[in-house]
């Protein structure tokens, strides 16, 4: 990438994949390798490996209702910090308010990594049990 408008951009498409469920999109902008690590022991917890489970990663996360909203947008030398606040309410009553540091690391017009930085990692695996 370029330069911050880049990869500025490239956050923006992926929050917008995100948001829209679009799953064809979302890939586009992966690596074939990319690593998507989560803490925690929920379902969504660990490491993804890969552009298909980097994607299936985000499925389960938006199949669970979660909202995400922009508080942030924090550009550095390899990548993009999205700072975003979580929240979702599981049909059982269990909730989730978190917030969190969404850290994707770019080369050559691809995210290569995500590194998922939470408030709140008990009530993450909580609500992803």
């Amino acid at each position: 990438m370029s330069g911050d408008k880049d990869r500025a951009e490239l956050a923006a498409e992926f929050l917008a994949a995100f948001r829209d469920r679009d799953w064809d999109t979302l890939a586009s902008l992966f690596a074939p390798d990319i690593v998507w690590s989560m803490p925690g022991d929920g379902t969504i917890s660990g490491t993804a490996e890969g552009a298909a489970a980097a994607v299936g990663r985000a499925r389960e996360i938006a199949g669970r209702g979660i909202r995400t909203e922009l508080l942030h947008v924090l550009t550095g030398g390899h990548g993009v910090a999205l700072i975003l606040r979580n929240t979702a309410t599981a049909g059982d009553g269990r909730t989730l308010d978190e917030h969190l540091a969404t850290v994707l690391t770019m080369s050559e017009g691809k995210v290569t990594a995500i590194d998922s930085y939470l408030s709140d990692v008990p009530g993450m695996s909580a609500f992803f049990q």
